[in-house]
């Protein structure tokens, strides 16, 4: 739902709170459950480093592919919690994906791309191929 503009009167009735709001973060909670996880883009020397922040995930949930020249990082995690109690028993189950796409340059070697998981945070590192590196300036001397 597009956010819209209101005035409030002293006392909201329940229909208009129902009709004008956003009805799954009110109800479910769910604003964080389909977000996309924010991504860092690093080029260095001899390499670039895409960091994904994904905290509550671990490596078994996430699963990289590569085709020709676009990496798809994603993950699936379906979480169960039940309780029981003498008179009540409840059971709650969350679910939440994610993927993201990223068109690799030329440039780069795709043989030797790493990932690593850790606190939180998977990193894949994106090396370059030899004739992408930089190189360092040089005199070039006239004769």
């Amino acid at each position: 739902m597009l956010p819209s503009l209101r005035t409030r009167t002293s006392l909201p009735s329940l229909v208009e709170e129902f009709f004008n709001g956003d009805l799954f973060p009110k109800f479910f909670d769910m604003e964080n459950k389909y977000s996309i996880p924010a991504v860092n883009i690093i080029e260095g020397k001899d390499e670039f480093r895409i960091e994904v922040a994904a905290p509550g995930l671990n490596k078994e949930d996430f699963r990289i592919q590569l085709d020709n020249s676009v990496m798809t990082v994603s993950s699936e995690k379906e979480e169960k919690h039940e309780e029981k109690d003498e008179k009540v028993m409840r059971k709650e189950f969350s679910y939440c994906s994610f993927r993201r796409s990223f068109s690799l340059p030329e440039t780069v070697n795709v043989d030797k791309i790493k990932a690593n998981h850790k606190d939180g945070i998977l990193q894949i590192v994106v090396p370059k191929r030899e004739e992408a590196k930089e190189k360092p300036a040089r005199e070039i001397k006239i004769s």
